[in-house]
């Protein structure tokens, strides 16, 4: 089997170093708050997995990433996202919240809801957690039902700035 290389940035950011690695095509494969893009590979599924080499830039994905932190916040919404989750259920669920809006979040029942399953508010909790490809697939997004942030595998002061980021925007 040959080894893909993916290309990564470290990009700076208000609350701290944002890394994003990209496949051979462009296509986002995981995206962070860190400063290193091998504590990202981990979150990438291993049919996607290369070996990483650091770029100054990526092109469209890092010019997306500055417009959104100058408040363009569409600018993040077309950039290719490859992710592979092994479920239809977890794919289409990362599909649909790309479709939430920013400065709109929603609750992770109104989430469920939006994946067309209403009750299965432990399986979007899910795809939320296990979402590679922070900021792109905004899983920042998505609230407790009583409108309290949650989780956020990058830390709650990193979600509380996007989301009042966004509120701004």
């Amino acid at each position: 089997m040959q080894s893909t290389n993916l290309d990564s940035v470290t990009i700076d950011t208000p609350t701290g170093p944002f890394t994003v690695v990209a496949g051979p095509h462009g296509a986002v494969r995981a995206a962070g708050f860190t400063p290193e893009p091998a504590n990202l590979l981990s979150l990438i599924h291993p049919s996607l997995r290369g070996e990483l080499r650091q770029r100054a830039e990526l092109g469209p994905v890092t010019r997306a990433v500055a417009d959104y932190l100058a408040g363009d916040l569409a600018a993040i919404d077309t950039v290719a996202v490859e992710q592979h989750s092994g479920g239809a259920f977890m794919s289409h669920a990362w599909e649909v919240l790309r479709e939430v809006k920013p400065g709109e979040p929603v609750t992770y029942t109104g989430y469920a809801a939006l994946a067309g399953r209403p009750a299965a508010i432990r399986a979007a909790a899910a795809a939320c957690a296990r979402n590679a490809a922070a900021l792109f697939v905004p899983c920042h997004r998505v609230l407790r039902t009583d409108g309290t942030l949650g989780g956020y595998r990058w830390g709650l002061p990193v979600k509380q700035w996007l989301l009042g980021h966004e509120r701004r925007g």
